[in-house]
Parts: structure tokens; C-alpha cells; sequence
């Protein structure tokens, strides 16, 4: 496994983005220099965050997002695990 989180990714299943393997091990976000603990999906080379607003839900039951511009820093919060 490599040691670089993905360009992007999301936490919904139903995204073409979505990797069950890299969320499990742990990816943390860093936002304009803030740890981001509430990041739904992300872009590093567009520079984008979509972050969840609250607890407020559309009509598919996905919670409603904002979509925030500015530079993005993910990151392993553990090492990857030993192969063998």
C-alpha cells in the first residue's frame, strides 16, 4: 500500500471516489493549515474540500454539503500495516 493518500476521495459509497481500504486505515484532513473532521470528500490537485453542514440531510439522506475552496493536506493518521 502506498504511503500517499489518494488525490481524492469520499466517504459515500455511491461515489466513483470512494475506497473502503484507504478510510479504514485512517486519513486525516488538513484545510488552510485546520485539521477537518467533518470532510466528506476531497480533491488535493483542484483544491477543493466538501465538508457536511451540520446535521441537515437532502432528500436522498445524504447530509448537505459546502463546497470550500483553498489548499488541502491529507494524511495517514497511523503507518500502513507490516506485509507478511
Amino acid at each position: 500500500m502506498s504511503d500517499t493518500p489518494p488525490d481524492r476521495l469520499a466517504v459515500n459509497p455511491n461515489s466513483p471516489y470512494y475506497d473502503e481500504k484507504m478510510l479504514e486505515r485512517g486519513i486525516g484532513i488538513r484545510f488552510k493549515g485546520v485539521e477537518k473532521t467533518n470532510v466528506e470528500e476531497y480533491c488535493v490537485s483542484e483544491g477543493w474540500v466538501r465538508l457536511s453542514a451540520g446535521k441537515t440531510l437532502d432528500r436522498s439522506g445524504n447530509p448537505m454539503t459546502v463546497k470550500l475552496k483553498g489548499p488541502v493536506e491529507p494524511y495517514f493518521r497511523d503507518h500502513a500495516p507490516a506485509e507478511g
